[in-house]
Order: C-alpha cells, then sequence, then structure tokens
C-alpha cells in the first residue's frame, strides 16, 4: 500500500494499534535519526496531523553532540580500552613536559 506524492516521498499506511500507538517506518525513522525515547512534537494543521522530530539538548550542551565531539569521545575511549593514558599529575607543570614531550 505504498504510493508516492508529489514530492517523491513514500507514503507509507501505519495502523493504530493497542493503547492507541503508532510505529513510525523504518525508513522515516532513519530518515529523521529517530530512536526509541526521542521526542516529537503533534500538532493539529488543517485537520491533519503533523508529526515533527524534537531534540532537546541545552543550548549549552549542543557541542557535545556534534559529529566531531562524538568522534573524539569514540577516540578518547578507544584509548582508554588500549591503556593509551598517561597521568594523573602532581603538577600542572608535570602535564605541559608531558604534552610537550
Amino acid at each position: 500500500m505504498l504510493q508516492k506524492n508529489k514530492t517523491s516521498d513514500l507514503i507509507t499506511l501505519a495502523k493504530i494499534k493497542k493503547h492507541h500507538q503508532i510505529t513510525l517506518p523504518y525508513s522515516l525513522r532513519k530518515k529523521f535519526n529517530l530512536d526509541e525515547g526521542d521526542y516529537v512534537k503533534i500538532e493539529n494543521r488543517n485537520q491533519e496531523i503533523i508529526i515533527k522530530p524534537i531534540k532537546i539538548v541545552h543550548p549549552d550542551q549542543e557541542y557535545f553532540y556534534t559529529k566531531e565531539w562524538q568522534k573524539d569521545e569514540a577516540d578518547a575511549d578507544k584509548d582508554i580500552a588500549k591503556n593509551k593514558i598517561t597521568g594523573p599529575f602532581k603538577t600542572a607543570d608535570d602535564l605541559f613536559q608531558e604534552l610537550e614531550g
């Protein structure tokens, strides 16, 4: 029961199940990067139900969710797992010597 609309996006039927729940199709979850626990905003607009993904991140924390930060975090986790770490340092000078050396 798939058809295409004028913007070439697939339209999928979803059935309302027990407790009035619907399942978002995989293609839409993937396209909008939605996972269990994420939030969506539901609007009633001109007799249509509009579902919009909402990412709730405090503006001060946004950088921690960037691809660059997440990559660096993953790299740090790998280094920790391989015991590629130094410190703790007794003084800041000891730290700087390690960084320079």
